[in-house]
């Protein structure tokens, strides 16, 4: 089964960041998404999705990112189930971030800002400038092996 969610767009307000009783940090933010399609003569049509990060992605999202700032959420959406204060039984859904980007510019996000996204990935590889004669050529006449 697949579950899988990305969704570009500009967070509605600030990142509230929260942290549980043991200490997990969360934070919960909704982002702004324009949809593609709009029939001729009406107005753009815009969808308000909620998201939630945790641990070190909260952390990151509620320390570079505000209100308007163009952001990429890639996660899965999940639902929970609750009761409002009229005791009337709610559904809501929300995509839990397992990926967070930055998509504006670079003065959209801020001064300081890192480079790249929060995924969890070790950072990349840095190569140093080569010649031609830093490789050797492989000869090998061998059969492939299958």
């Amino acid at each position: 089964m697949i579950n899988s969610v990305v969704i570009m767009g500009r967070l509605v307000a600030d990142p509230e960041l929260r942290t549980t009783t043991s200490g997990i940090s969360r934070t919960s933010f909704r982002v702004a998404v324009d949809r593609r399609y709009q029939k001729s003569g009406e107005e753009k049509q815009t969808d308000f999705i909620s998201c939630v990060a945790w641990r070190e992605k909260a952390d990151f999202v509620s320390q570079w990112f505000h209100k308007g700032s163009m952001i990429a959420v890639q996660g899965s959406l999940q639902s929970r189930s609750y009761e409002d204060n009229n005791g009337n039984k709610r559904t809501a859904y929300e995509v839990v971030a397992d990926n967070v980007s930055f998509c504006g510019s670079k003065a959209e996000s801020g001064t300081g800002a890192p480079a790249g996204n929060m995924s969890g990935a070790a950072p990349a590889a840095s190569y140093s400038n080569s010649t031609p004669d830093d490789f050797s050529q492989v000869v090998d006449d061998d059969d492939l092996p299958f």
